[in-house]
């Protein structure tokens, strides 16, 4: 990516191109208007500036060339989470993206490696994650991040006050990293590179891991692995504990612990006085969380420890963090070498 040195740089060209931007707008934008348009919007910009040290004149010829796009609202409102069970894994679960992460690991072993010593993510996770973000960096999204982050902000009401913020935040990144606003592309709700970080995560924890100076999530294999092991340390992940495990039920007293909640909260002692029995043991009083998922064949059952929920931090979902468990358990022995100690089961 094309860096510059804030926006002194292009503020002139901004402001030369402004109004032509404004009546050549894309189709796409004609039905949202225009970003200057809105109230909100100038409220924004007045904000930025008197909070943030930025130049009016030049977020307002920045924001002309900004594009509020339909497209954007309908893949919000439609994510792949929110499918079953049974539909949601055939997505990732596939030859071509197990096949992918074996390769990865392999070629990328000293990076993967290093970032288990630092942070005490295993390798299998950290791959699996990419590969289910953007598998492993081949679809990182095709969206102007500014374009995403500002639809959401201004023209999707239900997520306004989050996208604001996320927005603020993808402006000073850009100006803290050197970047032109205009130029990075992501996914529709603006999260960036190999891992997808939206931009306060991208601030908050992505690392310069090869101390080149620069922290670069879509071109820097260290810096991505880096970054992602130190998002799963900074919210909680334990080296060598469980992540989860299948269980199978009796009865109908199990149904009182499923529940949407994504934290661990069900002492392990009552599984089996609910009817479950987890395929893995652990500590009486460790709390897990248990799920019923709709698979092919029927209802499966899972128990999800901590470290499935530290998961779930970076999506909160609990298919999300599952899927990635269950890739990480197919890639798990491309991801191990000879002379490390074997790690607990994923799965």
């Amino acid at each position: 990516m094309k860096r510059i040195h804030g926006f002194a740089r292009r503020a002139s060209s901004l402001v030369l191109v402004a109004v032509a931007s404004l009546l050549f707008a894309m189709p796409a934008s004609a039905a949202l208007g225009n970003v200057l348009d809105r109230d909100d919007a100038r409220a924004f910009i007045a904000e930025m500036a008197s909070k943030q040290g930025f130049d009016a004149k030049e977020l307002e010829a920045l924001f002309a060339r900004v594009e509020l796009r339909q497209d954007i609202i309908d893949l919000m409102t439609r994510p792949a989470e929110g499918k079953p069970w049974k539909d949601y894994r055939k997505i990732f679960m596939t030859d071509k993206r197990i096949d992918g992460g074996k390769q990865f690991c392999a070629e990328n072993a000293h990076w993967l490696g290093r970032a288990e010593e630092v942070f005490g993510v295993p390798p299998e996770i950290v791959t699996a994650l990419i590969g289910v973000e953007t598998h492993y960096g081949s679809i990182t999204g095709r969206h102007r991040v500014i374009d995403a982050l500002s639809t959401l902000a201004f023209a999707y009401p239900p997520r306004a006050r989050f996208f604001r913020s996320e927005l603020a935040q993808f402006l000073v990144l850009a100006r803290e990293e050197g970047w032109d606003p205009l130029e990075p592309k992501g996914s529709y709700a603006g999260a960036m590179g190999w891992g997808q970080f939206i931009p306060s995560s991208y601030r908050a924890y992505a690392i310069d891991f090869n101390k080149d100076d620069h922290r670069d999530l879509w071109g820097s294999k260290p810096d991505i692995i880096g970054s992602i092991a130190a998002y799963l340390k900074k919210h909680g992940w334990r080296q060598g504990d469980l992540i989860a495990t299948t269980a199978t039920v009796q009865g109908d007293a199990y149904k009182t612990l499923v529940n949407d909640d994504l934290k661990p909260r069900t002492p392990f002692q009552a599984l089996k006085e609910h009817g479950v029995t987890a395929a893995a043991q652990s500590m009486p009083t460790t709390e897990v969380k248990l799920m019923e998922m709709d698979a092919e064949t029927g209802p499966e059952h899972w128990v999800g420890f901590h470290n499935f929920y530290v998961i779930t931090r970076y999506n909160h979902s609990h298919r999300y963090a599952l899927v990635v468990t269950q890739l990480a358990g197919e890639i798990r022995s491309s991801c191990q070498h000879a002379d490390q100690p074997a790690r607990n089961p994923v799965n």
